[in-house]
């Protein structure tokens, strides 16, 4: 049984806020501060960025944390020493997100150990190909019994939504709209795109990212999905917070009401 998904369903009948952070911002050891706030004021899942030079999926404010982590220091090996107690005090499933290029680089199965070691519950690694997955990759990521989330998208058919939900253990993420994160021209997701993966009968539980970031647009997906991920407007919560407590309890209790 995926830990993601038995914790979302033992929240039936509630809405799911998962909230991407970025590793290592707005400070190097803000990691755990912005983990715990996030635990404390509501979040029912952590997607934990980490920092890379060119993340695709990304749109500008996301990109500039990732800048900013980096030039703190971040790297993958750092993210694992300071997750390295963080089950002590952080009890909801957790997320890390990323891109192959660094992951490859520190090695793909040392990753997946160093990762499930620590209690990191799953990974999102958006540039990994569904071939890749099912011919080399999967299997090492279910070794170590780590969940993987993959995406789609308004234009995902719906024999290939299904094959991807096969493949996905924890959630599915849906993505609202064939853009960026936080975007200006990123459209929350349509009440027909969301109803129609409602419709299809999956087997995970379904989120929904791009484009959520305040109480209207995380509301109005909940009506169709079992939540929301919200990273953008988050990071720019934290932007020039001097508290990420504080910060993170203001705009947190804007967006849950």
């Amino acid at each position: 049984m995926s830990g993601i998904k038995d914790s979302i369903d033992r929240k039936k009948g509630h809405r799911i806020l998962n909230v991407y952070c970025t590793a290592g911002y707005p400070k190097l050891h803000d990691t755990l501060p912005v983990m715990k706030a996030l635990q404390a004021h509501g979040a029912a899942l952590i997607e934990l960025g980490i920092p890379y030079s060119d993340p695709l999926a990304d749109g500008p404010v996301i990109q500039h944390s990732s800048s900013v982590a980096l030039a703190n220091g971040m790297t993958i090996r750092i993210l694992f020493e300071q997750l390295r107690d963080f089950r002590k005090e952080i009890h909801v499933p957790v997320v890390l997100m990323g891109y192959m290029n660094p992951v490859l680089q520190y090695g793909f199965e040392q990753f997946c150990a160093d990762a499930a070691a620590v209690g990191v519950d799953g990974l999102i690694l958006p540039d990994l190909p569904e071939f890749e997955f099912e011919n080399e990759y999967g299997a090492i990521i279910k070794k170590h019994h780590l969940d993987f989330i993959f995406l789609v998208t308004p234009e995902t058919s719906d024999e290939r939504v299904k094959k991807l939900d096969h493949l996905s253990s924890g959630f599915l993420y849906a993505v609202s709209s064939s853009s960026t994160t936080g975007g200006e021209k990123t459209r929350a997701a349509s009440s027909e795109y969301l109803s129609r993966l409602r419709d299809l009968g999956l087997s995970n539980p379904v989120l929904v990212g791009f484009g959520i970031k305040d109480k209207a647009s995380f509301d109005a997906v909940c009506e169709y999905a079992a939540g929301g991920i919200i990273g953008s407007a988050y990071i720019k919560a934290l932007e020039n917070s001097t508290d990420v407590n504080a910060s993170t309890k203001s705009f947190l209790s804007s967006v849950l009401g």
